[in-house]
């Protein structure tokens, strides 16, 4: 029996213990969120416009200017940009993310697929490992960008991004990552980078009329590779804060868990200690009954 209340009571402090680490991962969490969360607050507005008067503009000039960016032409070899993060303990997060990205090879690119003509290239080492083990063509190179964080960083990766497609090595490009909702809610997409989407008009609605100072094709040329690396930009930070919060939540959700396991414990100590006591009187009175009989 008082093996039993041992092993009971070592349960119990390692269960507190755990609790521990889950409360201050989750605290970390929310302090990092936060900063995350205004982060991407500031940055989605000023992405999101870019991106609408970038769709505007082609959209416009469809037809009147030759713009290799905007190229549309048979999808022969795929490029998706995969954002996860470097470590787990985030709940289905990173999972999710890697799950959106199969379902985009699935859904549009299994014939490339096929024919292992789809590339990944990982921001965030869970994705890469992911994938690696799931003998796919990756690229290591960005995989540890959250290490260091910063706007030149994601740019590179951007600018590589814009070349190999200008230089035809890849037809499609698409970004696969977390948009932030909030702390318990996040969205799962594959979001078209190249060719950059045009904005398909609705029946009735007027051309948008730009006027262009200095010249067309010199303007175009010096916008849209900052307009891409703005919208890479913000994936990342949507998938920073996605992550944050995700393992928040987690860490939350299993602080509350080990206090439900404490508590079926400390019933089960409990227990088995009232046994034990109960065991002990039997013998003291069925002692005491011997000596007198």
């Amino acid at each position: 029996m008082s093996g039993q209340l041992k092993e009971v009571r070592n349960r119990i402090q390692s269960v507190q213990s755990t609790q521990q680490i889950t409360k201050a991962m989750k605290m970390v969490s929310a302090a990092k969120l936060r900063r995350a969360q205004d982060a991407i607050i500031q940055m989605r507005p000023y992405a999101q416009k870019l991106q609408e008067v970038l769709s505007n503009i082609i959209s416009s000039l469809q037809g009147e200017s030759n713009i290799k960016l905007a190229e549309e032409r048979p999808i022969e070899k795929v490029l998706l940009i995969v954002i996860t993060s470097d470590r787990g303990l985030a709940g289905a997060y990173n999972a999710n993310v890697v799950k959106a990205a199969k379902l985009a090879i699935a859904t549009k690119y299994q014939k490339q697929a096929d024919k292992g003509n789809v590339n990944i290239w990982n921001i965030g080492k869970k994705g890469w490992e992911a994938f690696s083990k799931a003998g796919y063509s990756t690229n290591d190179k960005y995989k540890d960008m959250f290490v260091n964080l910063n706007f030149a960083h994601v740019q590179e990766a951007a600018q590589a991004a814009i070349h190999a497609f200008e230089n035809r090595e890849f037809d499609a490009v698409e970004i696969v990552y977390s948009e932030f909702v909030n702390a318990a809610v996040q969205k799962f997409a594959a979001e078209p980078f190249l060719p950059i989407p045009k904005i398909e008009k609705k029946a009735g609605q007027k051309n948008v009329d730009f006027i262009f100072e200095p010249n067309k094709e010199k303007l175009i040329a010096e916008l849209m590779p900052k307009i891409l690396n703005t919208q890479l930009y913000k994936a990342v930070l949507d998938a920073q804060a996605s992550e944050h919060g995700a393992r928040m939540t987690a860490m939350d959700k299993a602080s509350e868990n080990a206090n439900e396991i404490l508590r079926n414990l400390k019933i089960s100590y409990n227990r088995a200690r009232q046994a034990a006591i109960t065991t002990e009187l039997t013998e003291i009175v069925s002692g005491a009954a011997a000596l007198q009989g």
